[in-house]
């Protein structure tokens, strides 16, 4: 099992250091993907069943948009702490 996330992340790494000249949607697509792999993985190591698969990738690919997109704008979203959230520059 641990020779399969090794592969996955030499893969990933590989992966990630082609996406410098992508355009906004083509990085969304990355981050989708990659987001939803990254989640497949996870639950492949925790031995979970076909509905924790689905809802891993789910996951998955909803963060990877959200840093996908985070990358492209270079903004960061923040809460008030009010149930409000602004954006600013990331650290």
């Amino acid at each position: 099992m641990k020779s399969h996330i090794l592969a996955g992340l030499s893969a990933a790494t590989l992966a990630l250091s082609a996406c410098s000249d992508l355009t906004p949607e083509q990085r969304t697509v990355a981050g989708v993907a990659g987001g939803a792999a990254a989640g497949l993985i996870a639950a492949d190591a925790l031995k979970a069943d076909d509905d924790w698969r689905l809802i891993a990738a789910l996951g998955g690919a909803a963060a990877g948009t959200v840093v996908a997109q985070n990358n492209q704008s270079r903004k960061c979203a923040y809460s008030r702490g009010d149930g409000t959230y602004y954006t600013a520059a990331c650290p």
